[in-house]
């Protein structure tokens, strides 16, 4: 009896020994993979850095000069004191290491080193590594940036990551939290400044001189755009773009719809204004606004608007004020078709605003047929043509008014 049961001891023992010697193992390996993946991301980071950072800021133009004169330095009446403070705000919670990785110099390249994709590596602090306290000053920061609209939208892109790591098991790789925050110079009232947030469909740079600000680069996406399952289900984003996007084409007549359609049927990626495309040469393209009837302008206008106002209202009426200046130049141009379930790419381009909204080809939504864009994958950009992304037209006026003896 007691020889069985020291056996039986002894089994049961092996066997829990064998399941730890696995389960290590098993640890061990997944490490590794880590390790390797981590490595791999780090080496197509430093990649697309160095490709997209081998030539000096120039901007988005149409024949590679720059239109001068556009973004004078000005007061706008739009306070940006609230902005400061919860930048403020936001610095005095970060530790020492913490401050150390997450504020730049205003002119610190930093600025570009944004990217779309999940694998890259990014600068700042992350809201995995916050605090509860740390996480609730930084959405502060956002309210204080961004309109009603403008925050939810951004919360709902890092919902739906979530549910991307739900549906691909995978929250290595995906998650709500995998997004990150930069300052770019000291908060003030008076000097140049900034913040960027960055991670996996959504990228914002934020740019503050006085009671100025430009909000480009600005990216949102998303794949899935709706949540079917999961903690976030019932989550959506991007409808509004995508459906007044599909209303504008069908509001043109056949005579503008032919200008406008520059490829009628979409089997690619088209957007062309993401991440270290700062010095895109991109010609005009479609129909211009001046062919519009002031109906079809209005409804232009508040097609620009669905991106323009992720802004806080009153910088988002100063920039829409902007955009109206130049309405008659600005040109729409669409590809793929125009039914209600079509995929298609439109753009909005004018000499102080580029807008690219994109349904692509599936990446990490493996159920979806490869290589054939989907509504359930959208991209979204809004850029700052002729030199003023990232605020650096006012940035480059303000050190020449400034006599700072580093110019960038």
């Amino acid at each position: 009896m007691n020889r069985r049961k020291f056996l039986r001891m002894g089994g049961t023992s092996v066997v829990v020994s064998l399941i730890t010697v696995l389960a290590h193992g098993i640890q061990s390996r997944s490490q590794q993979l880590t390790g390797a993946l981590a490595e791999r991301f780090r080496r197509r980071s430093q990649e697309a850095e160095a490709r997209g950072l081998a030539k000096p800021f120039k901007g988005v133009t149409t024949d590679g000069e720059a239109i001068s004169g556009l973004f004078p330095i000005r007061s706008t009446g739009v306070s940006t004191v609230p902005v400061r403070r919860a930048a403020e705000a936001f610095l005095t919670t970060l530790t020492p290491k913490q401050r150390a990785k997450t504020v730049f110099s205003v002119d610190d390249p930093e600025w570009r080193k944004w990217m779309n994709q999940h694998f890259y590596i990014r600068q700042g602090i992350g809201f995995n590594e916050m605090t509860e306290a740390q996480r609730e000053v930084s959405f502060d920061l956002l309210r204080a940036s961004l309109s009603a609209k403008g925050l939810k939208q951004s919360r709902d892109i890092m919902r739906l990551n979530h549910t991307l790591g739900e549906l691909n098991n995978n929250f290595a790789e995906y998650g709500e939290w995998l997004y990150w925050i930069t300052v770019m110079g000291t908060p003030s009232n008076k000097e140049p400044w900034g913040w960027q947030l960055d991670g996996h469909h959504l990228v914002i740079n934020y740019f503050v001189l006085g009671d100025q600000v430009v909000m480009t680069p600005t990216f949102m996406g998303s794949e899935p755009v709706t949540a079917s399952s999961g903690r976030y289900k019932g989550t959506t984003v991007l409808q509004a773009e995508q459906n007044k996007g599909l209303g504008l084409i069908n509001a043109l007549n056949d005579a503008q719809r032919e200008k406008a359609i520059i490829e009628v049927s979409k089997t690619r990626n088209n957007s062309v204004g993401e991440a270290f495309q700062d010095n895109v040469v991109l010609d005009y393209a479609g129909i211009r606004a001046a062919e519009f009837t002031a109906k079809q302008k209005k409804q232009l206008l508040d097609l620009i608007g669905e991106y323009v106002r992720n802004m806080r209202d009153g910088h988002a009426k100063v920039k829409l004020d902007e955009v109206r200046q130049h309405l008659d130049e600005t040109r729409f141009a669409w590809i793929g078709g125009t039914e209600q379930n079509s995929v298609f790419y439109y753009r909005i381009h004018s000499p102080v605003i580029l807008i690219e909204f994109d349904h692509q080809t599936p990446i990490a939504l493996r159920y979806l047929e490869r290589g054939q864009p989907t509504r359930e994958h959208i991209h979204t950009v809004v850029r700052t043509p002729n030199g003023n992304d990232y605020g650096k037209d006012l940035l480059r006026q303000h050190y020449q008014q400034h006599l700072h003896p580093h110019m960038h």
